[in-house]
Order: structure tokens, then C-alpha cells, then sequence
């Protein structure tokens, strides 16, 4: 996406692009699939068996969206002088290029040529101004953890040990600290969860040096890069163009200790180039359709999309608010079907909340996917974030993220910028931790517990839809149990126990007050405390690290919040 990024520095490189002949791309249509030589009944003639396994396990069956195009309707067109660039089975179609508009008609008497549409067209008198927006602020940036709660020893009044803590962390998350302890996605990686046996598919506008920078050296070490597709150019380096896709892909897959660590570090990644980032043509939706067609062939699990359309350089082509209905934009339709085959579709909900236009672009408007907004690093909507609703009403964006001062990978280092284009990999990471954690779980379920999960579940909006989601939450969520409601139940939910170095604390509220927890050993003496805990209307939830400091035995956690009091007994392992 051209438009996602805003950053506080950028750099502006101005180019001119001459074409020297006409060139049209055309989206040539087809009636059937007749006298296919694939069957329904033997699906691994065009399916991977990894997307074999993601349908039987949701209980999909194939269907005849999944029946590659018949090959001699495609001989057919390409006789008459056009050449093949890529086509969708979903949509029963290709792309083809030509220079004489004239074969039109003969591809169009076709019996099985249901019709043609234009796609792009590049003119020899058009001159084409394109400016390039690199952002990157570098290095040395360092965020105060805001949704951090520093517990106090009784004795010395003092944090626990910092040297001690920082030996004892499982993962030192370096600068991407926030953005995933915003969502508690510690959570679900202290449990070992993060992203093993996942396949997540990246599409972008290029993911240049991906190949070489640091960043990504575990992914390469072990094998987690499965491949690369490239379908603006069919053929080309992916790792030769847009630094978009290498910063998108940084905020899940990175794995630098103490510099930046990813949101899912350990899933595999198809890394998939549907976005020209020089320009802005509809050719782009069947590109981004043919790159979800693919990640499903390929057997992927998620698929990540920092990238929406609205407005296309031939104005004609451009999409009206009205056709945000989840139902009419090519992309839109194809991120629909890939929902409805099983995947987990994340899509960026576009930065013009500052524009005249402020809406969400294509395909952020598809049903069943999750839509991602922004927030700041204090949890608050970030005014760049594109808003909802979808044009028929539903609550758009599903839920938000970090984006504003967002942490991802550099070529040189770590950097941060603004951008839906981060909020959404930083989720996406998260989401395929917790669908790991629960495989027996349908695409769809996962969405319904990151939803109920999150900070305004029970009062959504267009500016953050459900809210900021809490993994923990939605954890418990999907394990099949119940949060208790602490005004009504005068209890909370306290787990593992027995404990080791960590505890959980989850509640749900229906009023806003100041929280106290305090932990006491089985003589009555107050070992640790924390005061002035923010507690939230819906679902909160609090971590108490640091643990290994404690001697084995009994202990009691105590939650003081008005009126409230309630304690629970706790085993120390």
C-alpha cells in the first residue's frame, strides 16, 4: 500500500516513468470449467496437503473453486497475440498483456469467453510523477512499557532486581517490547507458543534484502522462509524491491534478542509480491487475489496484508465508499473466499483517517477476516488510521494494534514509524500464536475470541471497532473457561497455580477504580505489592513476573479495588 506508512522523518525521491508504446492488461473471464482433466476427488493434483488438512480440519469440503482454469482456454486466448501473466481459478480468470486492442473482439466471440475487462493501461503520451516515502527512524529508540505494572518488594520498597529480571526472561524482546506486551502476547509466548508449525503468507509490495539482513537469520537458519512469489513480475526477486514488505514482515518474523523480537518468530512465511509500488492500477486486486489463491494452494495458515485500494491512477477504475460492502472489489471478494476456505485473513485498515477520503480501503472491508486499525504507544486511536464502518454497516476495524511508533527492522538496525501497514503483521503474529495454541479451532473461532478478547468488546466504534485485544483473555477464553466478574463475584481468576516464575491475573469489571494486588507469604508478611492499577469496564488482566525470587511454598495474592477485597491461596512450585 502507497498510502499506509506516515512517518516523522522522510526522505523523497521524485521519478518520471516514460513508456514508450501502449501497453493494456486486460482480465479475460471464463464461462466454466468444462472438460477439466482435475477432480473434486482427488484434490492433491492441485492442492497441497497442507491445504488438504486446513480443510478437513474446519470442516470444509473442495469445491469447484478449487479446479484450476482449463488449460486450452487459455491456449486459445494467447493464440491471438496475448500474452499470459497470471490467472485465478477462484475467479475463472487470467491476466493477459497486449498492444493491439483489436484481438479484443476475436477473444471476446470465444464461446467459453464470458468477458473482458480493462485492468491497466500504460500510454506512450502519459508522463507519471511517483513519489517513493522511505521511512525510517533509526536505532536507539526506547519506549517506557506503559501497560508495564511495576511490582514493589515490601522490604526495600524497591523493583525487583533489574540484573536478575533480565537473566531470568525468556525472551528479551529488545524495542518490540511494547507492541507485544500491549496485547499480552508475553502470554502466550512464555507458554511456548510462538508461531512453530504456522504458515503465514506475507503479501506485499517486495521484501527487499530480506535475504540478507540480520534480522531475519533464524528464519533462514531454519528453514522458516518456505518460498517466494512474485505476481507484478512474475518470475523477479522479490528481495530486489519494496522495503515495505521486509519492514512488515520484521514485526513478526524478526528474531534479534535485546534489539527486536517478531510476534510470531517461529512460524514459517511464504513471502508473497502482489503490490507495484510505483503505481496504483486495479490490476493490483487480481494480483492480490491470485497471491491469496496461491497461499491457500501452498497449504497457508494466515495471510498478512498491509495493503488497501481506493483510488486508482485512471479515476474510473477508482472505488466509491458504496462499493466498501464486503461483496463488490475483486480483492475484497477473493479475501472473502480465502476466509471461507479456512484461512485467517489480516488486513491493514489503510491510513486516511486524516483525509478527506478517512475510510477503510479494499480488501479491509471483507466479511469474515480481521480489519486492523492503529493505536499510540498509550493505547489511544492514532488519528492516521482509516475508520469504519464497511458500507453496509458492519463494525470495521475488527480490532487495533500498535502503529503509531511501531518497531520493525532495518537494514541498519531498528526503526519506527506510523503506519496501519505494522498494526496489522503485529496482530496477525500474535493470532497465529494463539490459533498454535488451540489447532482444533476454526479460523472463525479464533476471530470470535480475539473479538470478545478485546478492550471495547461490548461498545464498538469506527475508530478502533472491539478494541485492543488481550491474548490472555482470548486464551481462556478458547481453553473453555470463565472469567470471573470481580464486582458481582468478589473473585478473580489466578493461574498457573502452582507457580513458578510468573502469575496471571484475570477479571472482568463493569466499573473503573484503582487496583491494589499484594502477595503474602504463609506468616501474614507482605512480600510484594503494586498500587494504582488502572481497572478497566470489560476484561482486564494483569502479569506478575519475576517470581523466581520467591522460596517454594504457600503464598496468598490478595486484590484490593473500593470496597472489594477478595484473596486466594497460591502453591510456589
Amino acid at each position: 500500500m502507497k498510502k499506509v506508512i506516515l512517518f516523522s522523518f522522510i526522505v523523497i525521491i521524485s521519478f518520471t516513468v516514460f513508456s514508450q508504446s501502449t501497453l493494456y492488461k486486460y482480465r479475460v473471464s471464463f464461462n466454466d470449467k468444462a472438460n477439466s482433466p482435475y477432480s473434486i476427488i482427488a484434490p492433491s493434483a492441485f492442492l497441497s496437503q497442507k491445504a488438504i488438512a486446513r480443510r478437513a480440519n474446519q470442516g470444509i469440503p473442495i469445491d469447484l473453486l478449487d479446479i484450476p482454469i482449463n488449460q486450452n482456454y487459455i491456449d486459445s486466448v494467447v493464440k491471438y497475440g496475448a500474452k499470459f501473466i497470471n490467472k485465478s481459478k477462484w475467479f475463472n480468470s487470467i491476466i493477459v498483456s497486449l498492444t493491439d486492442t483489436n484481438i479484443l473482439q476475436n477473444i471476446n466471440d470465444l464461446p467459453f469467453v464470458k468477458n473482458t475487462k480493462l485492468v491497466i493501461d500504460i500510454n506512450s503520451k502519459k508522463s507519471k510523477n511517483k513519489q517513493n516515502d522511505e521511512s525510517i527512524k533509526t536505532s536507539n529508540i526506547y519506549f517506557k512499557p506503559q501497560y508495564y505494572q511495576n511490582f514493589y518488594t515490601s522490604n526495600e520498597n524497591e523493583l525487583v532486581n533489574e540484573k536478575e529480571a533480565i537473566a531470568h526472561k525468556t525472551i528479551d524482546y529488545g524495542q518490540a517490547y511494547l507492541q507485544i506486551n500491549m496485547l499480552q502476547g508475553n502470554f502466550l509466548h512464555k507458554q511456548g507458543y510462538m508461531g512453530q508449525g504456522m504458515t503465514i503468507a506475507v503479501l506485499d509490495a517486495g521484501f527487499w534484502h530480506v535475504d540478507e539482513i540480520n534480522a531475519f537469520d533464524s528464519l533462514w537458519l531454519n528453514s522458516q522462509i518456505l518460498g517466494t512469489k512474485d505476481f507484478v513480475n512474475p518470475g523477479n526477486n522479490v528481495f530486489n524491491e519494496s522495503t515495505h514488505g521486509m519492514m512488515v514482515l520484521s514485526t513478526m518474523g524478526a528474531n534479534l534478542p535485546g534489539q527486536i523480537v517478531g510476534t510470531a518468530p517461529k512460524a514459517d512465511f511464504w513471502l508473497i509480491r502482489t503490490e507495484d509500488a510505483t503505481s496504483e492500477n486495479l490490476i493490483e486486486e487480481d494480483n492480490w487475489a491470485c497471491g491469496a489463491e496461491f497461499a491457500d494452494s501452498v497449504g497457508a495458515d494466515v495471510i498478512n496484508s498491509s495493503l488497501g485500494y481506493t483510488n486508482f491512477d485512471n479515476q474510473s477504475m477508482s472505488h466509491t465508499y458504496q462499493e466498501l460492502n464486503g461483496k463488490t472489489a475483486r480483492a475484497t471478494q477473493a479475501a472473502t473466499i480465502a476466509a471461507r476456505k479456512g484461512i485467517l485473513v489480516v488486513n491493514s485498515m489503510g491510513n486516511s483517517g486524516s483525509s478527506p477520503w478517512k475510510y477503510l480501503g479494499v480488501p479491509s472491508d471483507a466479511d469474515s477476516i480481521i480489519s486492523v486499525g492503529a493505536v499510540d504507544i498509550r493505547g489511544n486511536y492514532a488519528s492516521f488510521s482509516s475508520i469504519g464502518p464497511s458500507a453496509d454497516g458492519r463494525v470495521k476495524p475488527t480490532v487495533a494494534a500498535l502503529g503509531q511508533d511501531a518497531v520493525f527492522a532495518t537494514s541498519s538496525g531498528v526503526g519506527s514509524g506510523n503506519g496501519t501497514s505494522f498494526s496489522s503483521p503485529i496482530l496477525c503474529g500474535m493470532a497465529s500464536c494463539l490459533w498454535q495454541a488451540f489447532p482444533n479451532k476454526t479460523n472463525q473461532e479464533i476471530i470470535e475470541a480475539i473479538k470478545y478478547s478485546s478492550s471495547q468488546f461490548n461498545s464498538p466504534d469506527s475508530f478502533l471497532g472491539f478494541g485492543l485485544p488481550n491474548f490472555q483473555i482470548a486464551s481462556i477464553f478458547l481453553a473453555g473457561n470463565t472469567i470471573h466478574n470481580f464486582d458481582s463475584e468478589n473473585t478473580f481468576n489466578v493461574f498457573p497455580n502452582p507457580f513458578d516464575d510468573v502469575l496471571y491475573i484475570a477479571y472482568n469489571s463493569i466499573d473503573t477504580q484503582k487496583v491494589q494486588i499484594e502477595i503474602y507469604d504463609l506468616s501474614g508478611k507482605k512480600i510484594m505489592f503494586a498500587d494504582d492499577i488502572p481497572r478497566h469496564q470489560g476484561y482486564n488482566s494483569v502479569t506478575i513476573n519475576n517470581l523466581f525470587t520467591l522460596k517454594k511454598g504457600v503464598y496468598f495474592i490478595r486484590i484490593s479495588s473500593g470496597n472489594i477485597t477478595s484473596t486466594q491461596k497460591l502453591m510456589k512450585k
